[in-house]
């Protein structure tokens, strides 16, 4: 029989909490709903199956700080004594004997310890007869309160209060942000995308074992550590060979074997996605990537920006060897749209994806009433989410992209049909409140 839980959910970035517990809830085949979830609060109840359910959401998730059995909830105290006499009651025989002991858990407010144990106390009437234990008992029977700030302090009573029986701590309990941390990592760049929403990306585009990710902006291979981290075997591609071959003996390849995960790094390829190496038949689980949008440099794919200036340099040679052909040779570049490299991701994702294989990448907006119809369309591919990360005058938005069958009728909207150019690189150096010039 499904019951109640509570799941307490850290506040960074709230945004991209439900959209992340609903695709691990449809990759593991947890029915489950989240309407619960809101944004201002640390707090959700959810129904779930049983507890082994409830703790492969917390091992999982990367917001989920602690999932709780909930045995009652209440404004204040005699309100919470009375909804756990009520609702609870089957539950206390099964812990009778066992050991155990109380933990408080407060959101943004806190007790002393005099009034932590008065409050402990108050449960008396559970009347367990097992031995208390501070480490490792067999229970642990959580009290949660969330306050409300008053000016820069707490308010003196919570706003709500919980009691529930522990069923398992969150990885991010576990140091698991501090492990990732790119400061903590063996190489990076100015470019490497930051631990946390890497994993969280990662964990919306679904990535397990048994699946294949790509990332064709790969860089230092943020989003392949990740991948890796939930058992993902991962491939690579880059435009700069550089950034690939790693510096001071340091590589993607490190960052791999620093994480004990360097089984699951397939190849990195020095390859312009737009001029992909890969067979036709390959098929990608799922592909994430953070695509180049010219703040550092422009966006740019293989070829010359003057032609002519390239011709007969394909004949060069170097001791002895064609140019083009050595190990050490940097192909030329010229500049791309944005616009026109996200219509080829999408694409690409069409054509490779299977039937519910996802598209996850982030994409930069301005903060502006016209924001939503920059959003590139493919009629083979479901947008499923559109999760907004904002700074001063611009956002990035995670897309989600769902592949779907035939028999799915989508839309399409290409750069050409996109009422409003994302022409983000120009507007980012002229200042967004300016006019762009023509």
């Amino acid at each position: 029989m499904a019951k109640w839980y509570l799941v307490y959910l850290a506040q960074s970035h709230p945004g991209f909490r439900k959209a992340e517990l609903e695709s691990i809830a449809d990759l593991l085949d947890i029915e489950a709903s989240f309407e619960s979830h809101d944004m201002d609060h640390p707090f959700m109840t959810v129904l779930l199956e049983d507890d082994e359910q409830a703790m492969k959401l917390a091992q999982r998730s990367i917001f989920v700080r602690g999932v709780y059995e909930l045995w009652g909830e209440g404004s204040d105290l005699d309100s919470l004594h009375a909804d756990v006499k009520s609702k609870s009651s089957h539950y206390w025989p099964d812990y009778m004997t066992c050991s155990f002991k109380f933990d408080l858990v407060g959101y943004q407010g806190k007790r002393n310890r005099k009034d932590q144990v008065q409050l402990f106390e108050s449960f008396a009437y559970l009347a367990f007869e097992g031995p208390i234990k501070m480490k490792q008992p067999d229970q642990i029977f959580t009290i949660l309160e969330e306050y409300h700030v008053v000016g820069r302090e707490p308010a003196a009573t919570p706003d709500r209060m919980w009691l529930g029986r522990q069923v398992a701590l969150g990885q991010r309990e576990f140091k698991l942000l501090e492990n990732y941390h790119l400061k903590n990592r063996s190489y990076t760049s100015t470019t490497s995308f930051e631990a946390e929403l890497s994993l969280i990306t990662c964990n919306i585009a679904q990535a397990a074992p048994g699946k294949l990710l790509y990332d064709p902006f790969t860089g230092t291979g943020s989003f392949l550590v990740a991948a890796a981290y939930f058992g993902a075997l991962c491939f690579g591609s880059d435009i700069d060979i550089r950034v690939l071959r790693g510096k001071d003996s340091k590589s993607i390849k490190t960052n791999f074997k620093q994480y004990g995960k360097g089984y699951l790094l397939g190849d990195v390829l020095t390859m312009d996605f737009t001029h992909d190496a890969f067979r036709k038949s390959l098929r990608m689980d799922t592909i994430v990537c953070d695509p180049p949008y010219g703040i550092r440099e422009g966006v740019k794919v293989c070829g010359a920006k003057n032609e002519d200036r390239f011709v007969g340099k394909e004949s060069v040679l170097v001791d002895g060897q064609l140019a083009h052909t050595r190990r050490d040779y940097i192909q030329p570049k010229k500049p791309y749209e944005l616009d026109a490299l996200l219509d080829d991701l999408l694409q690409f994702a069409s054509e490779r994806l299977p039937v519910g294989g996802r598209l996850c990448f982030w994409m930069p907006t301005e903060n502006d009433a016209q924001q939503e119809s920059r959003i590139p369309q493919h009629h083979n591919l479901e947008l499923r989410y559109n999760l907004v990360q904002s700074f001063d005058k611009w956002a990035r938005r995670l897309l989600c992209y769902v592949k779907r069958d035939d028999d799915y009728v989508g839309t399409t909207l290409t750069k050409d049909q996109r009422t409003v150019k994302n022409n983000f690189r120009v507007r980012y150096f002229q200042g967004f409140n300016k006019q762009p010039s023509t």
